[in-house]
């Protein structure tokens, strides 16, 4: 699979250091809404419709306090990248069932001529599969400072 250059994709008004929400359904809600109130999308009750039907074919919750919500939707032309994480961590129904603390929502169009949605899936769960990257996300503070993150290192 192609890597792809994730911080070409993440944009600052999208980066959320204090999630409020105490579950899962809660999570998808604020960072849903995230989008919306940034004017990514119109309309949070059709993508959060399908970020839910999405999670209910199972957890996007990939494991280490980590979870990947993500689909496809008509509501939007291009991919979206909204970050999110939490001072308590949630239960996400994980895999590792464990309480999950950083939010990756990936939203895609329906034909991504681009062809990056799932490039941009493999490209974070590969990254996010490092220990010293999931724990410098844990304690980020500044967009730049999460932009670094992704530009220091090229994972293979």
């Amino acid at each position: 699979m192609k890597k792809v250059n994730l911080v070409a994709h993440f944009n600052e008004q999208l980066f959320k250091t204090d999630l409020k929400a105490t579950d899962k359904q809660g999570i998808l809600e604020e960072l849903v809404n995230l989008i919306v109130e940034n004017k990514f999308i119109r309309n949070s009750e059709i993508v959060l419709e399908m970020v839910r039907q999405r999670e209910k074919l199972g957890s996007t919750g990939i494991g280490k306090g980590v979870a990947i919500p993500h689909g496809r939707t008509t509501a939007t032309s291009e991919v979206i990248i909204a970050f999110g994480r939490t001072d308590t961590p949630v239960d996400f129904d994980a895999i590792d069932k464990k309480p999950v603390n950083l939010f990756f929502m990936v939203i895609a169009p329906p034909n991504d001529s681009e062809n990056t949605y799932l490039p941009i899936l493999g490209t974070l769960v590969t990254t996010l599969s490092h220990a010293e990257t999931r724990k410098k996300l844990t304690h980020v503070q500044s967009y730049q400072e999460f932009l670094g993150i992704f530009t220091e290192k090229i994972y293979d």
